[in-house]
């Protein structure tokens, strides 16, 4: 990106109109706080890749933090052009079409993001699965031809799918399908992973010692340091149902937030409304609660378990992230009645919370 580039894309203060909005939800900034802590005047800069902006904010006074910031995010076009699944020529497409055949040995980076993705599968019970590639692709082939899958394609994409199948060798670094057309698919994952190798960045060239907020696509988000005289960064909890109104703020203290829902991304069909995302065991699309946010130390595996979440449903989410010392989950239910929701919270101390009250009921 360099210097200037940087400088020309700094701003102090929020931008006007939609940008401001989507900017005031992020970061937790409101017109009617409720005694919530309020995000304060900001440096920032952003870039696009992954299909989405990634963009980074610091203080008003950390010039330089925001350049470190700056050269730290060119990490995330560097990733995407090994890991994406759109381009045919990177390496990730390269395993797909190759890995059935015979075994591939692939850098070391691919292997350890696989190896993190393997013990995720058995952590969340198989309900977060890089290797459904073939369901993603089936339901986008669907959506584009406006029709719902067959039993029998979406049988065939299941007996294509699961991490189970894939077979990873730590001694070579070699990675092979025990079927052909299987296709590992980083979308779950991917903004997350990015956002962890550009804060290591940061951080190295800083000493560890930065305060700095940095988001990928606005859903995946990492906070380091503190802001505007607290004792971290305020991030908004977006509403699933009124997409413009927040339902609170969450105080991020050196942690990753990642939230997932349906509410943006679906299609309808036959009179039905499909979501986005899949259950992977089942190859259709869950809808069982409305938003899962995760805090994690980890961005990647806060955008892992927030989809795993999302797909068990909140009774099963509670199980699994009770079982996960170090994870903090708000998983917000369908609400029996009215607008306001009773999300549930685990792992996350009061003190990092705030609830607007006109829109959750607290029990």
């Amino acid at each position: 990106m360099g210097t200037e580039a940087v400088s020309a894309r700094v701003t102090e203060r929020l931008m006007a109109g939609p940008e401001k909005t989507r900017r005031d939800l992020l970061l937790g900034r409101s017109a009617d706080p409720q005694g919530q802590p309020e995000a304060g005047a900001t440096l920032r800069l952003s870039i696009h890749a992954m299909a989405c902006d990634f963009g980074a904010a610091v203080n008003p006074d950390q010039t330089d933090q925001l350049l470190s910031c700056g050269d730290a995010l060119e990490v995330v076009p560097q990733i995407e052009a090994w890991l994406s699944v759109y381009q045919r020529n990177s390496e990730l497409s390269r395993l797909n079409m190759s890995a059935g055949i015979s075994a591939v040995q692939v850098s070391e980076d691919l292997f350890e993001l696989l190896k993190q993705a393997a013990e995720l599968y058995h952590t969340t019970d198989g309900t977060f699965d890089m290797a459904s590639g073939a369901q993603i692709q089936l339901w986008r082939l669907c959506r584009a031809e406006q029709r719902i899958p067959s039993d029998d394609e979406v049988d065939k994409a299941l007996g294509i799918s699961g991490m189970q199948q894939v077979n990873l060798s730590a001694e070579n670094r070699q990675v092979g399908f025990r079927t052909r057309g299987l296709s590992l698919d980083p979308g779950a994952i991917g903004k997350g992973y990015a956002l962890d190798h550009a804060c290591r960045r940061v951080r190295q060239k800083d000493n560890g010692s930065c305060d700095f907020l940095m988001h990928g696509g606005r859903s995946s988000v990492l906070a380091r340091g503190e802001h505007n005289g607290l004792a971290g960064w305020p991030v908004g909890i977006g509403d699933p149902l009124l997409t413009k109104r927040r339902l609170g703020t969450v105080l991020l203290r050196n942690q990753a937030m990642s939230t997932s829902g349906s509410n943006t991304q679906f299609f309808r069909c036959q009179g039905h409304r499909f979501g986005h995302i899949l259950d992977p065991r089942s190859g259709w699309p869950v809808q069982r609660m409305m938003s899962a946010t995760v805090l994690a130390d980890s961005a990647a595996i806060a955008d892992a378990l927030s989809t795993a979440f999302f797909v068990l449903g909140v009774e099963k989410a509670v199980e699994c992230c009770d079982n996960l010392p170090e994870i903090g989950a708000i998983l917000v239910p369908f609400p029996e009645k009215g607008a306001r929701v009773t999300p549930r919270v685990m792992g996350i101390p009061a003190e990092q919370l705030y609830w607007d009250k006109d829109m959750v009921a607290l029990t």
